[in-house]
Order: C-alpha cells, then structure tokens, then sequence
C-alpha cells in the first residue's frame, strides 16, 4: 500500500513542470511579436530614413509651388491686364460727328500698337438697345475717348454718354480722354474740368496724343 501510494505523487508532480513548461512556451509565443528587439531600431532607422527623405522632399515640392504661383501670377496678371476687356478704346461722339470719329478710329486701329476701337454705329449689336450697348461698350473698354465738338455739347444722348463715361470709373485716373474740337476752353464741359484735355486744333487734330495717352494707361494694366 505504501509504494502503491507513492507511485502517484511523483505522476502528479512531473504533470506540474510539464503544464509549466507549456504555459511558459505559450507565453513566449504569444510575447515574441510583441517584444521583437529589432523593431525598435528598425522603425527607428526607418523613421530617420523617412524624415531624411522628408527632408529631402520638400525641395521638390516647393519648386512645383514655387513654378506654380509664378505662373498662376502671370496668369492673373495677364488676365487683368490689356486682354481682360474686349476694347481698348470706347469713342463717344455725336451723329453729326461720324467722319470724324471714323477717322480718329481709323487712325487709332492702324498704329503699331493695333487698339481695339469701339465705334457704335460699326460694333453695336444689330437689334440690342441703344442704353444697354453703350453701358456695355464702356464697361468692357478700358479708355474712353470723348470728341467734344459743338454738336457734342448740344445733343442729349452726348452729354448722357459723357456722364456714364465718369459713371463707369469715377477714380480710374487716364481713363477719359477728352478731345476738344472746334471749341474753346470757355466751352469745355463743367463736368470735365477736373481732368485734362487733348487740344484737336494741331495739325494731327490731337489724334497722336490720344493714341499715346491710351497707350500709357493700357501700360499701368500689365
């Protein structure tokens, strides 16, 4: 009875180690992933790798921003400039004033810098009301031309075309130009007297000045 007895301890004693051993594997198992010593240094190398590349990419990145703005910069540039309207030229005149206005445009159309004259008779849409194409001739002309003539100041329609000239740039400054011809100064409008005018008894009738004052004004555009 006494080995008999004997017999099972040392069975159930060995299980124990056994069952031990077991777990302890199960832990180390289960742990490995967790506890990999080289992935410390490998994330580690590899995060020093991705911020030295880092540093390296933003050079790339800001000569693209650098190329863009640049270009985005021309384009806003050019965009309000001569090209953002679709004259360069709005020439206000009386009916009795046509040949002279032709020719002013005429003379404005064929120099070096080819500008782009709005006559009404010539470029007003067939059918569109009078009002509508004059506000809109002056809205998409960066320069008024006024041909102050004495039929100028005794029509109506004029002296409207006159005052929404002013309308459309109040602060625009070389925008207007008004051309007196067959007047005096004692004739010029009141409305104009703050701004200067082209005098049209030279031998060109002040059609260069004009062409030059539009030029210089095209230039502050750019």
């Amino acid at each position: 009875m006494a080995s008999s007895t004997s017999l099972p301890a040392p069975q159930s004693q060995s299980k124990k180690p056994l069952g031990k051993m077991a777990d302890w594997f199960r832990q180390a198992l289960l742990k490995k992933p967790k506890k990999m010593p080289v992935n410390p240094e490998s994330h580690s190398s590899d995060g020093s790798q991705s911020a030295s590349q880092d540093s390296h990419r933003p050079s790339n990145p800001n000569s693209v921003m650098s190329s863009n703005p640049s270009s985005a910069h021309m384009d806003t540039s050019s965009s309000r400039g001569r090209w953002s309207k679709d004259y360069d030229v709005c020439v206000c005149h009386s009916e009795e004033d046509l040949t002279a206005a032709q020719e002013l445009v005429s003379y404005l159309e064929s120099s070096t810098a080819s500008l782009r004259c709005f006559l009404q008779l010539r470029d007003a849409t067939p059918g569109g009301a009078i009002v509508s194409e004059l506000c809109q001739a002056l809205s998409s002309s960066h320069c008024r031309v006024l041909l102050i003539t004495p039929g100028f100041l005794h029509d109506p329609w004029c002296k409207y075309q006159m005052l929404q000239a002013l309308t459309e740039a109040p602060g625009a400054e070389g925008c207007t130009i008004p051309l007196l011809t067959g007047l005096t100064r004692d004739a010029y409008p009141p409305e104009l007297r703050f701004m200067y005018y082209v005098d049209g008894r030279g031998p060109d009738r002040g059609f260069h000045q004009v062409k030059e004052a539009v030029i210089r004004y095209l230039q502050t555009l750019s």
